[in-house]
Parts: structure tokens; C-alpha cells; sequence
């Protein structure tokens, strides 16, 4: 499970008790019981936090990072994967930290060797961390690749496997891990056990998110004036069908209620940031937008399909703390409440 940029739509768990592998039941921790929220943190001070809401309660727990460890997490939060009982925090100012999600204490970490991290996928017993690469004179990234780690805990890296400029999300399925490359337009697909780029599938908009269902991989990517949602057929690695929807100033934020529906953000940019929360409906051949909100500010976006809520993060232009609004699924206004600096995604604990 992951949350990439503010995608992550997962079952919360109802229950006091999760089963484990054996089947036997265990007692639930303090935080695998409700919904993290992702706080990138300022450029510069590097205050990335995570949050923890019980959206039942409405408690909210602030920098259980800092808390549980002792010390602060000193990053700018980039995504939130939770993979094999472990959960990664991952920094785009070159680290990855690994805790127990139960509690949050300190599993281990990536700390040397990544440049700018984005997300992260787990394969056996190795981590793969995009990674944009250093920056050239010009601010170009024309080395970015993915890290290659051997063992769930961190470590160092092994093996930096080149792709192409500015790989985001990453999904993890049999042997393969693919990739979503978004400033060249391509899905790259690496062979865990060659580490080395396979196959190559050129789109014709910036890939951004993947989300899996029934068998069927989602695409996420952005264009200008359109998003297009591509499906991959896991068996055979190839794409299958395209739905393409008018939507003008689409950013990477997106969220899945696990039922052909789509949360996207839009933003108009610099100077006047009008943002907009949109619903997209796919049903058979047809796909539909339909305004939720607007704003600006808006910087996240989650989905809880337990209370069928959806939570939109406002960075409130990186001045003081960012707040979150939930909204139900017809866009009226829930409930709002202040939360880290640069608020950007939810991962919303299921079974």
C-alpha cells in the first residue's frame, strides 16, 4: 500500500484485533488503527512530519515520528509505503526511514547514496527507490534511476538502475517492478532479479500514480488540458484500455475509492492558484468530471472508504501549518482541522 503525492485509498480497520500471518490474532498498536497524514515539511527547515487521526474519536496525534523516536524526522516527506508489516517514510532530501507501524519505532534506514528519493516498492527481499538524481547546471535530471537495497530493514545501495528523467510511483508485481516515468511519458518495467530495465511502454501523458484492482492495473497520468487513464494487463505486461477525460491544470494528486471513482486535484499555478477538487466517474466506455471544491492552496488528497469521506489537504501557501477539510462524497464540508507544515497525502491503515 502506498501513498504517492496524496494517493492512497485504503480500508481502515474496524476491529481492535489483526490477524497475522499464522492466522492467530494480535493486538493492534498504538497508530495501525486509523489514518497517517503526510506533512512534507518546508524547503529549507526540512520539518516533514507524519499525523495520526482517528477519524472515529477525531484525535489527532502530531509528530509521532519525533515522539516515538526521540528525535525529529528532519526531511521533506515525499510518500508513505506500507509494505510487508513495515512502513517507509520516504524524503526527496535523500533518505528513507523505516519503522514499525504499529508503533512507530525506528526499524532502520537508507540514509547514503539517494539523491532525491520519491517513492518505493518491495520485491522479496530488495527495496527499489526511485529516485530523481542529482540535479545538473540547469536543473535538468538527466541521471535519475532506481536504487536497488538488499534487505526489507534498509542498508546501503547496491545498484542504481537508470531509467528515464524524473520516475515517480513505483508498483511491485511478480518479478518485475514498474515504473512511472513522468518527464519523458514512458512506463519502464525492471526485472527484480536482473535489476535492469525490460521493457519500455511509451504514452502519450505524464504518468503519475498506479493503483491495482481485480487484476487490472490503473494509470494515472496528467496532459494540459486532459487526464488519460490507462489500464495494464498484469499478465502479459501490456496496456489495454484508455479513458481519456477533458481536465485542464490536473497536478499528480489522486485517490482511488476502490470503485472506478477518482479524487484529482487541479491548480491554475502562479499567481492566482485557483484549485478545484474534481470526482471522476469511469463507467464502462464513459468517463465523467464533476466539480467537488475550489480553492487554493490545495496541496493533497485522500479517501477514506470506510466513513466514505474524502480528505483534501491546503498548504495554505507553506505560511504556518496546513489545514485538512473532509468532505463526504457529494462534496459538502465535514469537518476541518489544522494540521503539519505543507500537509500532501493520507495512507488510511486497512486489512
Amino acid at each position: 500500500m502506498k501513498l504517492n503525492q496524496l494517493l492512497g485509498a485504503l480500508a481502515l480497520i474496524s476491529a481492535s484485533f489483526a490477524c497475522s500471518d499464522s492466522g492467530e490474532e494480535k493486538p493492534l498498536g498504538k497508530y495501525n488503527n486509523g489514518i497517517l497524514i503526510m506533512n512534507e515539511g518546508n524547503f529549507g527547515t526540512n520539518d516533514g512530519e507524519v499525523y495520526h487521526l482517528n477519524p472515529n474519536t477525531e484525535v489527532l496525534l502530531p509528530n509521532i515520528f519525533e515522539a516515538e523516536n526521540l528525535r525529529p524526522f528532519a526531511g521533506l516527506l515525499q510518500d508513505l509505503v506500507l509494505e510487508s508489516d513495515r512502513l517507509y517514510l520516504v524524503a526527496n532530501t535523500g533518505k528513507v526511514e523505516i519503522v514499525n507501524p504499529a508503533d512507530f519505532k525506528s526499524l532502520g534506514a537508507v540514509s547514503s547514496e539517494l539523491d532525491q528519493p520519491r517513492s518505493l516498492a518491495v520485491n522479496g527481499s530488495k527495496l527499489f527507490i526511485s529516485d530523481y538524481g542529482p540535479y545538473d547546471a540547469s536543473y535538468a535530471t538527466p541521471d535519475s534511476y532506481v536504487a536497488v537495497v538488499n534487505g526489507l530493514d534498509g542498508g546501503v545501495v547496491s545498484k542504481k538502475i537508470p531509467v528515464s528523467n524524473k520516475p515517480q510511483d513505483l508498483f511491485s508485481f511478480g518479478n518485475y517492478i514498474i515504473v512511472a516515468g513522468s518527464e519523458e511519458n514512458k512506463i519502464e518495467i525492471i526485472d527484480a532479479t536482473q535489476e535492469a530495465v525490460i521493457t519500455t511502454i511509451n504514452l502519450e501523458a505524464s504518468p503519475r500514480q498506479f493503483y491495482a484492482e481485480d487484476g487490472i492495473l490503473w494509470v494515472y497520468a496528467v496532459a494540459a488540458d486532459e487526464v488519460i487513464f490507462y489500464t495494464v494487463n498484469l499478465s502479459s505486461l501490456t496496456l489495454g484500455n484508455t479513458y481519456t477525460v477533458p481536465v485542464t491544470n490536473a497536478t499528480g494528486n489522486i485517490a482511488f475509492n476502490g470503485d472506478d471513482e477518482m479524487y484529482v486535484l487541479t491548480s491554475s499555478g502562479w499567481p492566482d492558484y485557483n484549485d478545484t477538487v474534481l470526482s471522476i466517474d469511469i463507467n464502462g466506455g464513459t468517463s465523467t468530471a464533476t466539480e467537488m471544491m475550489t480553492g487554493s492552496g490545495f496541496y493533497g488528497i485522500g479517501f477514506d472508504d470506510n466513513l466514505n469521506q474524502v480528505y483534501v489537504a491546503n498548504s495554505n501557501g507553506f505560511q504556518g501549518n496546513g489545514t485538512v477539510t473532509v468532505l463526504s462524497e457529494t462534496g459538502s464540508v465535514i469537518r476541518s482541522f489544522e494540521v503539519g507544515r505543507g500537509p500532501s497525502g493520507f495512507l488510511v491503515y486497512g486489512n
